[in-house]
C-alpha cells in the first residue's frame, strides 16, 4: 500500500514584509507549496560606473526580449551577462589544480 501523501497548502498572499516575516517565523514551510517560486537575486552592491556602447538594433531588441522573458529589466540582464561571463569556469579550474 501506497503512503499516504500529504496535500501541501497554497502559500497566502502576503501584502507587507511584516505578514511574509510573520509566516516565515510561524508557520511550518514543510507544509506549503513552493514548487511556484521562482529564486530573487538581490543587488547589494552600489553601481557608481557607467558604460556607454553602440550596440547593433537588433542585438539591442534581442537583449530586451530576453530580458522580457526572464522578468528583469534589460540593464539588469546585460550586467548579470557580463558577471556571468567573468565566472570562472569549473572544467578550466579542475585543468589547473
Amino acid at each position: 500500500m501506497k503512503p499516504k501523501q500529504r496535500r501541501l497548502r497554497r502559500l497566502p498572499h502576503l501584502t507587507s514584509d511584516a505578514a511574509a516575516a510573520r509566516v516565515v517565523a510561524e508557520a511550518d514551510l514543510s507544509r506549503y507549496d513552493l514548487a511556484s517560486l521562482k529564486p530573487v537575486r538581490f543587488e547589494f552592491a552600489p553601481k557608481d560606473a557607467r558604460v556607454n556602447m553602440r550596440l547593433p538594433q537588433t542585438l539591442l531588441d534581442a537583449v530586451k526580449r530576453a530580458a522580457e522573458r526572464t522578468g528583469v529589466p534589460y540593464q539588469r540582464f546585460i550586467r548579470h551577462a557580463l558577471e556571468r561571463a567573468l565566472q570562472p569556469d569549473p572544467a578550466s579550474r579542475m585543468r589547473q589544480e
